[in-house]
């Protein structure tokens, strides 16, 4: 199957789990780093797990923006978190990138993270969790805003034959029984198993 070159803002329209699906097996780098997206969820303004559930202020004013710019926040005050708007502006959705399989710049991922490629398990470590992603990708507040398809970024769609499934998202406490974190069925570079909840994710139409 024909990889199209890039994804556009008008492919980010949708909802947001049916976009946080759709992205398994896309191609994401930064600056020429980064690789396969294997794990995301999803976030909307009717969902009170989301950032976006309470309005809009000066944290998350992005998420209420146009589709296919990236929304940056910093995680218990330590991690920057990537995610990438969808849904029309105004709405107020998002995906967080929660995993990705390394393939371009494993050495800038290393050093930036502290980790010596030569030990065991330690290409898995690089992204497996979104605080990882946004140290290994080199992610930052200043990114905030930013067009997920311009440089610094470039986001290529996967090929869509991937096997996917979804569960559960995540460390959240409000929300728990929507199946909005989506991954790449068998791959090693997930930020944890899905559980014995999880199924097939069905595909979206269109």
């Amino acid at each position: 199957m024909r990889r199209r070159a890039a994804i556009a803002p008008r492919d980010l329209l949708a909802a947001s789990d049916v976009v946080a699906r759709r992205l398994i097996g896309a191609i994401l780098l930064v600056d020429g780093v980064g690789g396969r997206i294997v794990e995301t969820e999803a976030y909307d303004r009717e969902d009170p797990a989301s950032h976006s559930f309470a309005g809009p202020t000066a944290r998350n004013a992005t998420m209420f923006g146009p589709p296919g710019h990236v929304y940056v926040y910093r995680s218990y005050g330590i991690h920057w978190c990537f995610n990438i708007v969808c849904r029309e502006a105004g709405h107020g959705a998002g995906v967080l990138i929660r995993a990705i399989e390394p393939l371009e710049g494993l050495a800038v991922m290393a050093r930036r993270r502290g980790i010596a490629l030569d030990t065991p398990g330690s290409r898995r470590l690089l992204c497996a969790g979104p605080g990882r992603v946004g140290q290994a990708l080199g992610v930052s507040r200043e990114h905030d805003g930013m067009r997920v398809d311009q440089p610094p970024f470039s986001l290529r769609p996967a090929r869509g034959d991937e096997a996917i499934v979804c569960g559960p998202r995540i460390g959240i406490t409000r929300g728990i029984d929507r199946p909005w974190r989506f991954g790449l069925a068998g791959s090693p570079y997930l930020s944890r198993p899905f559980g014995p909840s999880s199924r097939t994710a069905a595909t979206p139409a269109g």
